[in-house]
C-alpha cells in the first residue's frame, strides 16, 4: 500500500501544471493597468499567456526578455516593471512574460514539476522578438525566474547572447533544475547580480554559483550594497548595473 501511495503521489506531482486560473486573474488585473508598453498574447503549445512589449525609445534592434520570480506577473512593481520600463529608455525593446505559477502558498520546490513548461514560453518570447526584426536578444530574470532561465539556457537551443540573473540561488534539491548544474553548461556572458541584504539562500550559494561558472570567462558576480531581494529603494542602482554590464557586449 505504501508503494502504491508513493507512486500515486509521484503521478500527481508529475502532471502538475501552471495554475491557469491564477494566470487569468493576474491578466485581468494587469491588462487594463499597463500604461507603458503594449499587451501581447503569446502561445506555448495550446496555452496562451500574457506578455508586455515595451518598444525602445531610440528604435534600436536590441531585445530583452524580462522574467519574473515566484508566483507573480510580468508587470510586478518590484524589479520587473522598473526593468521593463526603464531599460526601454536605454535602447532596449523589452518583453516581459508570464511564467508558470502556482497557488500563493506554494514553496520553491513545488515549482519543480512546472519546469518542463518553461522552454516553450521562453522560445515563444524569442520568436516574437525575432519576428519584430530583433536578433540581439538577452534575458534578464529575477529569483525563480533566473532559475527557470538558467534551466532553459543550459538545456535548449536558443539565440540568447547574454544572461542577467538577479537574486538567483543554487540550493534546489532537484539536480535537473539546480542552478549550479545549469551554470556549468552555460558559456555566454552571465551577470550574477544580487543585493548585500538578499535572501540567505542567495547569499550562501554565491560560492557554488561562482565555482560552477569557473569555465566561463564572461561570468561576473556583482553585489549591490544595501539591496534586498526585491531591490526596494535601489531601482536606480539596479538599472545602472544592468546598463553598464550589458553595454560591454
Amino acid at each position: 500500500m505504501r508503494k502504491f501511495l508513493l507512486l500515486l503521489a509521484f503521478l500527481v506531482i508529475s502532471v502538475q501544471a501552471s495554475d491557469v486560473a491564477k494566470e487569468k486573474r493576474w491578466a485581468e488585473q494587469v491588462v487594463d493597468a499597463v500604461l507603458d508598453g503594449e499587451v501581447v498574447w503569446l502561445k506555448a503549445g495550446e496555452h496562451e499567456f500574457l506578455s508586455i512589449f515595451t518598444a525602445a525609445e531610440d528604435q534600436s534592434l536590441k531585445g530583452m526578455i524580462v522574467v519574473h520570480g515566484t508566483g507573480i506577473h510580468p508587470d510586478w512593481d518590484q524589479v520587473v516593471k522598473p526593468i521593463r520600463v526603464e531599460m526601454s529608455t536605454l535602447g532596449w525593446n523589452t518583453l516581459s512574460i508570464q511564467m508558470p505559477v502556482l497557488h500563493n502558498e506554494a514553496t520553491y520546490e513545488e515549482y519543480i514539476p512546472l519546469y518542463p513548461e518553461v522552454p516553450a514560453r521562453l522560445q515563444a518570447a524569442e520568436d516574437y522578438l525575432i519576428a519584430q526584426g530583433i536578433r540581439d536578444i538577452v534575458i534578464v530574470a529575477h529569483s525563480q525566474g533566473a532559475t527557470m532561465s538558467s534551466y532553459y539556457l543550459s538545456k535548449h537551443d536558443h539565440q540568447v547572447r547574454a544572461f542577467v540573473a538577479i537574486g538567483m540561488l543554487a540550493t534546489q534539491t532537484d539536480p535537473a533544475v539546480n542552478v549550479a548544474n545549469s551554470l556549468k553548461l552555460i558559456k555566454m556572458p552571465v551577470l550574477d547580480l544580487y543585493g548585500s541584504q538578499d535572501l540567505p539562500d542567495v547569499l550562501s550559494s554565491s560560492g557554488l554559483r561562482k565555482k560552477a561558472s569557473a569555465h566561463n570567462p564572461d561570468y561576473q558576480q556583482q553585489v549591490i550594497q544595501g539591496a534586498d531581494h526585491f531591490f526596494v529603494g535601489k531601482n536606480p542602482e539596479l538599472i545602472e548595473a544592468l546598463d553598464a554590464w550589458l553595454g560591454q557586449f
